[in-house]
């Protein structure tokens, strides 16, 4: 897959619980017209038939507004709700399996790497973007081995073409050097999630990365 052909550059992790008692939809709905390009649902603590609802309820947003909608991690989801796409790490099914399934074949598979060995193995050969994750760590992401760091960007820059998707306590004040380290796109969580406006904050995201 070329750079190209994963063209988007501010990316929204969205969960209910993410949202701090605000409406999900409301707040995804001012990050696209704020400048969101893309967005996944990540629902880790819902059951299967609460996470297909919101999805379902998401995608109408998203489809309105031609924003792809990636699934994390729920092939049963990814695959009722028609979704543009699924996002996996290293506990989860592999894209290599998701690569398989007549459902799920042509749509966007996103792989989250943990260590520099895992880009040169056939799950990275066949995903569309690679989830650099954490570049610094968080309080929403507790499970991760590496911290990535800016350095750890450049690296796996220089080691690979795929495009590369970085997420961890990336905000206002350090997006653009993310950006300048190697990454193609920015995923955030807090920094739209919990902001006073998600709106004003997915614009001024948007704009530094376009500076």
């Amino acid at each position: 897959m070329s750079l190209n052909s994963f063209p988007y550059q501010l990316y929204l992790v969205i969960s209910e619980a993410d949202c701090a008692g605000k409406n999900f939809l409301q707040v995804a709905e001012k990050a696209i017209l704020g400048g969101v390009d893309v967005i996944q649902l990540r629902e880790k603590n819902s059951s299967t038939d609460s996470f297909l609802a919101k999805a379902q309820q998401l995608i109408e947003l998203t489809d309105k507004y031609s924003v792809p909608l990636i699934i994390n991690d729920n092939i049963e989801v990814a695959e009722k709700v028609n979704t543009a796409g699924i996002h996996v790490g290293n506990s989860d099914a592999s894209p290599v399996y998701l690569r398989q399934q007549p459902l799920l074949h042509h749509k966007i598979i996103g792989y989250s790497i943990e260590y520099l060995s895992q880009l040169k193995n056939e799950q990275t050969a066949v995903s569309d973007y690679l989830g650099i994750s954490p570049v610094f760590r968080t309080d929403t992401k507790t499970d991760t081995i590496t911290e990535w760091g800016l350095e750890g960007i450049k690296t796996i820059r220089l080691l690979t073409e795929k495009p590369l998707v970085a997420i961890g306590h990336i905000h206002l004040g350090n997006a653009k050097e993310v950006m300048n380290a190697g990454a193609d796109c920015l995923a955030v969580v807090s920094a739209i999630c919990s902001a006073p406006d998600p709106q004003k904050a997915a614009y001024q995201l948007k704009n530094e990365i376009l500076k």
